[in-house]
């Protein structure tokens, strides 16, 4: 019915522009005929005029437009572009409900695969064996009704995520919003994703951008002819809205509400769930996708056409190219601004996380390579691994060309492939030079010398990790026994608690359990208690 109605707009259509067609012709000749006629009568009265005054100059007469002089609004022109556009519109749609179709029928078809392959899945092995050639189930479309069956009796997942943001656009700040919609079936395999700009009305707050995400995701539900759906929100408080556990304020917001509890009531089966945004990531991005759609503009250039956008941060135009886009969050800043952003995070000890206030992502490692110098990107990598890694489970390569941080276990399992008796010996060998050294001297391998040997001799007193000991022990220094860092009492009680957590006496090294010390030494020296005015403030 739908397509007999489609062709006879077409011939509609049709018909109107070729009757335009043909009535702007006559127009045209109409005035071509009137033009010739006013022509002749000029001609034949200057030529009048010409006879009775012998003076008068003889030229050709020039000749006279009378049809142009006055110009008249082409209404016709606009007409023809009505037509084209309704025709245009026309055949989106039809195009449109096509590949809808065409969805429809990929859709009902996985569904049967997926049908067959668990079926084909129960079938004993012996069976199997014997009779698997003759397993077959042919999908069918037949006429279009078991499809919508089908898919009705399915389950799927809608995810949805609406964003607001305050963003530069040249040199205004606006405040933009933007919606990102993904269908998947139970087993999260992508069906449909979509992506929509938010109006003004709609980007007032991030309460009414999600629910206006959640009615656009369900309506794209049901034009998929899906039955029983789940619907998942990162959004706490507009999930407690549309579970009914918390009722809305704003008249906006309530009316939105209703209109998702009318959407629910158009399914078989339709209730919300909440998620954490990591689990949503994939339409966070469409939705800032649909923001970023409307804060660049085209800029023609030497090498063409490009878009820009502002960074946020120093204002810039800058080509889409040349932007960063922080992963998880989606912020988005100028080549140049993260540069000098991840350098200071590095220069004082830091990871760096996205620089948009109060946002906490990460700043991924492996994208940095776009903008970072390549001895930056491995001190950052140095930097996370140095923060996973537990204290008393480091161990570093003494070789100072190379000084490799390593995990101890990781090294003794790697060493174990190459030496005999590694984990008593105490030998490990480099994952990086691959060089062996000592895990208990920290120097390199000493060959058929025992550590208690070797820590007696000029080596091993010349050594990095002697020469510190020799030095605590001048200092009067206390290592702790946990994570071997060394700690110098400057000022205050005796009762020290190192940076891996680990509690002790620092008279005997004695261990503290409970707040409480284990040894008769006492707990504070009066010296160390009770400073001058003018004392060097304590280190360590």
């Amino acid at each position: 019915m739908a397509a007999i109605e489609d062709d006879e707009v077409s011939l509609i259509l049709e018909e109107q522009r070729e009757e335009i067609m043909a009535a702007e012709t006559l127009a045209r000749d109409h005035d071509l005929a009137f033009n010739l006629q006013m022509q002749e009568a000029l001609a034949v009265s200057r030529a009048a005029h010409t006879s009775s005054v012998p003076d008068s100059p003889t030229g050709d007469a020039a000749t006279v437009d009378f049809t142009g002089a006055e110009e008249e609004f082409d209404f016709t022109s606009l007409i023809l572009q009505d037509i084209a556009r309704a025709d245009q519109e026309r055949r989106d749609r039809e195009f449109g409900e096509q590949e809808m179709k065409r969805l429809k029928v990929d859709l009902d078809r996985r569904i049967h695969d997926q049908k067959f392959a668990k079926e084909i899945m129960n079938i004993p092995e012996g069976d199997w064996s014997k009779h698997g050639d003759n397993y077959q189930k042919p999908y069918s479309l037949g006429d279009g009704s078991s499809s919508s069956s089908a898919i009705g009796n399915e389950s799927f997942r809608v995810y949805c995520k609406g964003l607001v943001s305050e963003e530069m656009i040249g040199d205004t700040r606006a405040m933009v919003g933007g919606v990102g919609v993904a269908i998947c079936d139970s087993t999260d395999n992508l069906i449909w994703e979509v992506k929509k700009v938010l109006g003004a009305e709609e980007c007032k707050s991030p309460e009414i951008a999600e629910l206006e995400a959640l009615v656009h995701g369900l309506d794209e539900a049901l034009t998929f002819d899906l039955g029983r759906v789940t619907f998942f929100i990162d959004h706490f408080k507009v999930f407690q809205y549309v579970t009914g556990r918390v009722e809305p304020r704003q008249s906006v917001v309530a009316t939105l509400v209703n209109q998702v509890a009318v959407l629910q009531k158009k399914f078989s089966y339709c209730q919300p769930s909440l998620l954490t945004r990591n689990d949503v990531k994939f339409v966070f991005k469409l939705a800032r996708d649909a923001i970023v759609s409307q804060i660049k503009w085209p800029e023609e250039t030497s090498k063409g056409k490009t878009f820009k956008e502002t960074c946020v941060i120093c204002y810039e135009g800058i080509t889409v190219d040349k932007m960063y886009s922080v992963d998880g969050c989606f912020h988005r800043f100028c080549f140049s601004c993260m540069k000098q952003h991840v350098e200071v995070k590095l220069l004082g000890g830091q990871t760096a996380s996205c620089p948009s206030e109060g946002c906490k992502s990460e700043v991924k490692i492996e994208c940095c390579a776009k903008f970072l110098d390549p001895k930056l990107v491995n001190l950052m990598i140095q930097r996370k691994k140095e923060g996973s890694i537990v204290v008393s489970d480091k161990v570093y390569c003494p070789y100072p060309k190379c000084s490799e941080l390593m995990v101890k276990a990781e090294v003794l399992e790697y060493t174990k492939q190459f030496f005999v008796g590694a984990e008593q010996s105490g030998a490990r060998k480099c994952m990086k030079c691959g060089h062996l050294f000592c895990t208990q001297c920290k120097v390199p391998w000493h060959y058929n010398v025992t550590c208690n040997d070797f820590s007696k001799t000029k080596g091993y007193q010349n050594a990095g990790d002697g020469m510190l000991k020799s030095l605590a022990q001048s200092k009067r220094w206390r290592q702790c026994i946990k994570c071997n860092n060394m700690v110098e009492l400057v000022w205050g009680c005796y009762h020290i608690t190192c940076r891996c957590g680990y509690e002790f006496c620092y008279t005997c090294g004695a261990e503290w359990k409970n707040k409480k010390a284990t040894c008769s030494c006492p707990i504070w020296d009066e010296r160390n208690i009770i400073r001058e005015r003018n004392a060097v403030p304590p280190r360590g």
